[in-house]
């Protein structure tokens, strides 16, 4: 049956406005703005909600503490995934790409997990609330598995690909005991094995930059979008763009973020990072680079909530508008990974819908989502009738 928003704000070409959306439940798209459908309609009363786009969540890895929720503590993926989704759909993201990092380490990040957790995306994308896609965060020095990797990107089982490399990162920590222990605890393995693992890769670096232009290649040929996750440099954002990757991932400095912007690239920061304030790690600002035009996507990183949280945070701080702050969650990101049928809310466009109650700018709250025409989450049975 056809559903009919009345009585919210939506945001509709750029401006919050009155609006009533109806909804085409046998294509799951908007059928109109303002307009009375003559097909049976259920109507849902938005009445003092903001009706906005769903939450387009490109980047997100908190999946993994749903498979291992403390170190060496592991549960099966279909049950880490099934949890994520409800997670994530509670949080307003209505299309959610999971972040899943396979990794020359064994443990979380190795082959088997990422084998296993593929399978259950593929096996579970029809009874999940969101829509659920891969976004296959590939660690650079993970030679061995370019074959496999490749055949995946041909049968197009990878929506997005990132090129990742934390060997540097590992090589780093190895001195600074509170960076290493994670990774050692996700590995599996003890402290020296893992060192000695490291040490191993690392002889392997000649021959990890004509790995990442094979794959590269073999992506871009069957229209998958490419990342590159922490470039470090000007330089190096600028040799991932020579290889198709036009998404710039988490750039560590300033200088970096100026490059992307400046070739119109697309720039992705942690929502996190916005509503805590401040980077974890201790790296750049996402606040401070939104307000100089140096970040134009924000995800859930490794925290669902945030996405839905860092826009009203950002228009309380006075760094962007609402209208223009949700963007970086919806409108932006979809533009980014080209899909081109969500992120704004327009008549033709896909019904992912969410309705929040922003009385208390600080702590939004959903009330309803709806994905593809469908109510998936509903806190307040009394609104639809």
């Amino acid at each position: 049956m056809d559903i009919r928003i009345d009585g919210g704000t939506a945001l509709i070409d750029g401006c919050f406005q009155p609006a009533s959306v109806s909804i085409d439940a046998e294509t799951g798209s908007i059928a109109g703005l303002d307009q009375t459908s003559t097909a049976p309609q259920r109507r849902f009363d938005a009445d003092g909600l903001l009706v906005l786009p769903g939450i387009v969540d490109i980047h997100g890895d908190a999946f993994e503490r749903q498979m291992m929720p403390r170190p060496r503590v592991d549960f099966a993926p279909d049950i880490a995934l099934a949890d994520s989704d409800r997670q994530a759909i509670t949080n307003g993201i209505t299309t959610v790409f999971h972040g899943l990092t396979w990794s020359w380490e064994p443990g979380l990040r190795g082959p088997e997990n990422a084998r296993a957790m593929l399978a259950a995306i593929e096996h579970m994308r029809p009874r999940l609330a969101a829509d659920t896609r891969l976004h296959l965060r590939l660690e650079t020095y993970n030679l061995d598995a370019e074959n496999e990797i490749t055949e995946w990107l041909r049968a197009r089982r990878v929506d997005l690909l990132a090129f990742n490399d934390h060997v540097a990162l590992a090589d780093e920590a190895s001195e600074r005991p509170h960076k290493l222990t994670p990774m050692v605890e996700r590995s599996g393995l003890d402290r020296d094995a893992f060192l000695a693992l490291v040490e191993r890769v690392k002889r392997r670096a000649d021959q990890v930059p004509d790995s990442i232009r094979r794959l590269a290649r073999v992506a871009a040929g069957n229209g998958i979008p490419l990342l590159s996750h922490d470039d470090t440099s000007p330089e190096q954002r600028r040799w991932f763009r020579e290889l198709g990757c036009r998404i710039a991932e988490f750039p560590t400095n300033v200088a970096t973020a100026r490059e992307a912007a400046a070739a119109g690239e697309s720039i992705v920061l942690g929502a996190p990072n916005v509503v805590r304030g401040g980077s974890h790690t201790g790296w750049i600002n996402a606040s401070q680079m939104i307000a100089q035009g140096l970040c134009s996507i924000l995800a859930s990183d490794y925290y669902y909530p945030a996405p839905l949280l860092a826009p009203f945070r950002l228009a309380l701080d006075r760094v962007l508008p609402l209208e223009q702050a949700w963007t970086l969650v919806s409108e932006c990101p979809a533009a980014a990974v080209g899909l081109a049928d969500r992120g704004s809310i327009a008549a033709g466009q896909r019904a992912d819908l969410i309705m929040v109650d922003a009385n208390e700018m600080q702590r939004p709250r959903l009330v309803a989502a709806i994905v593809k025409g469908r109510v998936v989450y509903l806190n307040d049975a009394g609104r639809i009738g």
